[in-house]
């Protein structure tokens, strides 16, 4: 899936070739395809959550009346709130704006927000790859180096007076206002449009297949593998053709 463009010329002569135009839409289409769901499920979480969940009850969670537990515990609860919340990248901006409506600490955001790695299924993909103990262990060292952010960062924030003082952020602007944004978010969406037509005149569906599938079986280790538990022989062939043998060390 290599999509440079190679070849003579400047710059703009291959960005508006019609090899650059395509490797341009490929891009375009790709990488919203990989953040899509994670959009649309946070707002859809922190819709819920900010409809459903009493903002007195996350007062008394985030121990708004007793600013030392806050900063305390801010950091701490942050990432644990991303772990069940399944929301990863630019998906848990809204549900962090919704912790802190609902009287979060600075730095528990800001632990929150860092958490994406370490989403339940972000653990499961660790726990393919790497194995049950490795997974574990990197949940862990992540975990740590959030919270040790959230502090570091509300720290140095906080004598800069950078923190902000606004605890009623909207969520989602509702409404539409004809101003410069307004006609940018229109052009914007015709060009979307096109590099949308572009990405599959040109073939590239086939791509969107290929995201989220298997991990290649020859780099795939099993559990026991990893732990040095079990010495059993390993259950793929390597892309040599070679038959199955024994893991290596």
């Amino acid at each position: 899936m290599d999509m440079s463009v190679t070849g003579e010329g400047s710059f703009w002569t291959r960005l508006f070739s019609r090899a650059g135009i395509t490797a341009v839409s490929r891009y375009f289409v790709m990488d919203w395809a990989a953040v899509l769901r994670d959009i649309l499920i946070g707002l859809l979480i922190a819709g819920a959550f900010a409809a459903w969940v009493p903002k007195p009850w996350l007062q008394a969670i985030f121990f708004v009346h007793d600013p030392t537990l806050a900063f305390i515990l801010g950091p701490l609860i942050g990432p644990l709130i991303a772990v069940i919340s399944f929301v990863c990248s630019v998906g848990n901006v809204p549900l962090a704006a919704v912790l802190w409506n609902g009287g979060i600490s600075f730095g528990g955001v800001i632990s929150f927000i860092f958490a994406d790695l370490i989403i339940i299924p972000i653990i499961l993909i660790y726990r393919k790859y790497y194995g049950t103990r490795a997974a574990l262990r990197i949940t862990a060292i992540f975990y740590a180096a959030m919270v040790l952010a959230g502090y570091v960062v509300e720290l140095i924030f906080t004598p800069l007076h950078l923190v902000p003082t606004n605890r009623h952020l909207a969520i989602i602007d509702a409404g539409i206002s004809w101003n410069y944004t307004t006609w940018l978010n229109i052009i914007f969406i015709l060009i979307g449009l096109a590099l949308l037509v572009v990405f599959f005149r040109t073939g590239s569906g086939s791509m969107l297949k290929m995201m989220g599938g298997p991990p290649d079986p020859g780099h795939v280790h099993s559990d026991a593998e990893h732990s040095g538990g079990d010495k059993s022989v390993d259950k793929h062939t390597d892309h040599s053709g070679h038959e199955p043998r024994a893991p290596e060390s």
